[in-house]
């Protein structure tokens, strides 16, 4: 019932309305163009956001978050260069679609693919999310904790090429928070004598550094390189090779479903991402297909797996976020910073204190979704078109801009300035030598909250480290990220057996 309340007071606000279809057209255009991201665009906008509405800054950049999601499948399919990292899977057989003159046909298959995962996505996490906020509200520090150790492990171990070197950038994440005061003793940690680092390291420098400058970096050593853009039919031939029906689109729902349960699933483990979620869906997709030997090649189920789970992710991310205080998702460590800034503390009271302020972002997204929906059936392809027509040259230098004048905007200093452009190379060297700039912004997020909670298990305890063993909701979540790292670990080992007997 409350979601309907919402859904009727946000469609009576025309302007929050406006930012939610402010939110549904950039967070397309910025998927859809390579190398930017959903997270690069959020982290550039969010000093703008400290000027508005709290409901009206969580909407906008949430609904951004959404369709940069889906937008990456535009560049995919078009210029065969994912618009984010989910959108890889999408590639596989969207661009073979493209050169076969359906490139309109697959940016179809892929809204309406996206749209469904999103909508079941976000219906899961309205129905759940109460329930988990009511048992969250039972967890003392120790469980907690547990749940912070746990999240640290399947942040770093699970994403990425690496367990080692996911670890060392969660760990790195956690080591750059603790510059500053000590939050007890009131004593400097590791501020070198410097005054400005005696308040620590300000999120939007740190995210902008690392999403845009690092991104801006990249694209700099890759600016030589021929970017594929697919001309497709126009005219009569296009429009009938280009026409989706409900017969064609029918093959695809059974994979549809199935792929959006698995996203949605993947979306409430904090970390994983919808990268992970749409490469588990289209191997699933494949495996269970009556034409496996077509997907690679064309498949239209082969764009619609992948995108509906990419997209499922999304609401349920939220989740561990509202109900925990721990992002799930780069973009939801971002978000964090919102509540932050507006004065609204997140955690299973927000379900207590800002009811009202929670449903309306629900409601925000069902409509941010229908409207990228609606844009992006009918004006992906000229999206595609309209990116085209900006030359690199001139929309990175813009960017590049951008990201300073946000850097300074965000408190004014010259010294959040010099931070984003360190954090701009660390970045950039991250990427360069696989490290994962994902992994160290959610655990530089999570790392306050955790410390706070171990800290306060401590005082709690009377036998020491023992506390964590002797609760048994902390104890299981110790196992779960344990657990995580050794499959991890073992499931790395077995792909680099496989790959050493090919190459034999």
């Amino acid at each position: 019932m409350e979601i309907f309340l919402a859904l009727g007071s946000v469609l009576t606000d025309p302007a929050l309305m406006g930012w939610v279809l402010a939110g549904a057209i950039v967070g397309m255009i910025a998927g859809a163009i390579p190398g930017l991201t959903a997270s690069a665009a959020i982290a550039m906008l969010l000093p703008l956001t400290f000027y508005m509405e709290p409901i009206s800054a969580l909407a906008f950049l949430y609904v951004i978050g959404k369709s940069g999601r889906y937008g990456g499948s535009i560049s995919a399919i078009l210029f065969n260069t994912p618009g984010t990292a989910a959108s890889a899977a999408t590639q596989i057989d969207g661009y073979p679609l493209a050169r076969r003159g359906m490139a309109s046909k697959a940016m179809k298959v892929a809204t309406i693919s996206s749209v469904i995962g999103d909508f079941t996505g976000d219906i899961l996490l309205i129905v759940g999310v109460g329930a988990i906020a009511a048992i969250a509200l039972s967890l003392g520090p120790p469980e907690l904790f547990a749940i912070y150790f746990a999240a640290f492990v399947v942040i770093g171990s699970v994403i990425g090429k690496s367990i080692t070197r996911g670890l060392a950038s969660a760990a790195l994440g956690v080591l750059i928070n603790m510059i500053g005061l000590d939050p007890i003793s009131a004593k400097d940690r590791f501020t070198f004598g410097l005054f400005d680092l005696t308040n620590g390291i300000s999120l939007v420098p740190l995210m902008i550094g690392i999403f845009v400058l690092g991104e801006v970096f990249s694209q700099l050593e890759k600016r030589h390189a021929p970017v594929e853009i697919t001309q497709y039919p126009t005219g009569a031939e296009g429009k009938a090779r280009n026409r989706l029906s409900w017969a064609e689109y029918r093959l695809c729902m059974p994979h549809v479903i199935r792929s959006s349960f698995i996203g949605a699933f993947i979306g409430v483990l904090p970390g994983l991402g919808s990268s992970i979620a749409a490469f588990v869906a289209y191997g699933e997709g494949k495996r269970r297909a009556k034409n496996p030997e077509d997907w690679g090649h064309g498949a239209l189920e082969g764009v619609a797996a992948p995108e509906a789970a990419n997209n499922a992710v999304s609401g349920p991310s939220m989740a561990p976020l509202l109900t925990l205080g721990i992002p799930g998702s780069t973009i939801g460590a971002i978000l964090m910073g919102v509540f932050l800034i507006h004065g609204i503390q997140i955690g299973p009271t927000l379900f207590i204190t800002s009811r009202e302020l929670i449903f309306s972002l629900f409601a925000c997204g069902l409509i941010g979704i229908a409207m990228y929906g609606l844009i992006g059936y009918f004006g992906a392809a000229w999206v595609g078109r309209f990116i085209t027509m900006i030359p690199v040259k001139v929309l990175y230098p813009i960017i590049f801009l951008t990201a300073f004048i946000a850097a300074f905007a965000s408190r004014g200093n010259l010294f959040d300035v010099f931070v984003m452009v360190i954090a701009g190379f660390g970045g950039w060297l991250m990427k360069k030598f696989d490290f994962n700039p994902a992994a160290f912004i959610i655990s530089f997020v999570l790392a306050g909250g955790a410390e706070e909670t171990f800290r306060q298990s401590l005082l709690l305890s009377q036998n020491g480290l023992l506390i964590f063993v002797t609760r048994p909701v902390a104890l299981l979540f110790l196992i779960i990220g344990i657990a995580a790292l050794a499959f991890r670990a073992r499931t790395l080992s077995q792909h680099a057996k496989e790959a050493s007997l090919k190459d034999a």
